[in-house]
């Protein structure tokens, strides 16, 4: 673990009050991009082969792989996230759509596990279910998600459906809120380069603790990794064998979510049907606000979800590598 060293330099290091000024982050498909995704789908169909089952060997792209390997550049090593729009999703049908979307992830890393069950292709829309219960997790629900991270490299969404009301995405640099730390409270943040409890909500391994422990923030190999979840590290108190927040780690945390929320430095964005937004999870945060859907199952809420592991980060600190998936198996398997 790397200690705290102050100031970061990145790319990543962006503020959303100016990044709303701009819409440089909006990368609008062309008609002859959604041809070569068209062809690329109807080869895969053509091998009796769907979503999943698809390799990039699979989904052939001209000059549109080329496109989104400089995207991936982007993510691993600029301003750490893009948004793709104009996927003409209302032409497809659900299996369809997430066939090309699961194409177009073969060209910026390869498929990480979203869950203990080893979901490749998420779904993320309301079950019915309740925070409440401790093995349930947000994007099972309407509820508002604080800003976070999730468990990959990479984290993609498809829009297939938007809410009836709500459901905004929200982006914030970590980096950026790990800097503004750095030069206001620097004790506080190097706290948060030391080890907090995380609640596995029902994922763990067999046989292992319901709790793991990592940093929010790490350096490693020249980088910032970061990793959170607020609302975990607070359900992970209800195990009595773990120690307790301190006043002065609640402090930091309050601090850290203080600035995430911040006009400063949130990019608010609405992920319209046809949308594909894709982030650098070791450099920012995500958050969504709380949604009303509608009564037709046809019109619900609906997004598709890809977890990536990109070889444009060469290695990853060790606490990120152990948190309970067998990534050399899994990633063997998937290539």
């Amino acid at each position: 673990m790397s200690a705290f060293q102050g100031v970061v330099e990145s790319a990543a290091d962006w503020r959303g009050a100016e990044a709303a000024r701009s819409d440089d982050w909006i990368r609008h498909l062309t008609d002859a991009e959604i041809g070569e995704l068209e062809a690329a789908l109807s080869n895969a169909k053509a091998k009796g082969l769907s979503g999943t089952q698809v390799t990039r060997a699979d989904f052939p792209l001209g000059s549109m792989a080329a496109t989104l390997d400089a995207l991936g550049d982007e993510l691993a090593n600029g301003r750490g996230f893009f948004l793709l729009r104009g996927l003409p999703v209302e032409r497809y049908s659900k299996e369809d759509a997430g066939t090309i979307y699961w194409g177009m992830g073969t060209y910026l890393g390869r498929p990480w596990p979203q869950n203990a069950r080893g979901d490749l292709l998420g779904d993320v829309r309301d079950t019915g279910k309740s925070m409440l219960n401790p093995h349930v997790r947000g994007y099972e629900t309407t509820v508002h998600l604080p800003f976070h991270t999730d468990g990959s490299d990479l984290v993609g969404l498809l829009c297939l459906r938007d809410a009836k009301s709500g459901g905004l995405s929200s982006l914030v640099s970590s980096v950026a809120c790990h800097n503004e730390m750095a030069r206001t409270r620097p004790d506080l943040l190097e706290r948060l380069y030391e080890p907090f409890y995380y609640d596995w909500r029902g994922e763990h391994p067999a046989g292992g603790n319901p709790y793991y422990s990592m940093p929010v923030f790490t350096r490693h190999d020249g980088r910032l990794f970061n990793r959170y979840i607020r609302g975990y590290i607070n359900s992970a108190q209800r195990f009595p064998e773990l120690p307790r927040l301190t006043p002065f780690e609640i402090e930091a945390l309050d601090t850290l979510d203080a600035l995430t929320v911040s006009p400063e430095f949130r990019l608010d964005m609405v992920l319209r049907p046809g949308d594909m937004q894709f982030i650098n999870n070791y450099v920012l945060f995500h958050s969504r606000t709380e949604y009303e859907d509608f009564e037709d199952e046809d019109r619900r809420r609906h997004l598709k979800r890809l977890w990536l592991a990109t070889d444009k980060i060469s290695s990853r600190p060790q606490s990120f590598e152990d948190r309970g998936y067998d990534r050399a198996g899994w990633l063997k398997q998937a290539s």
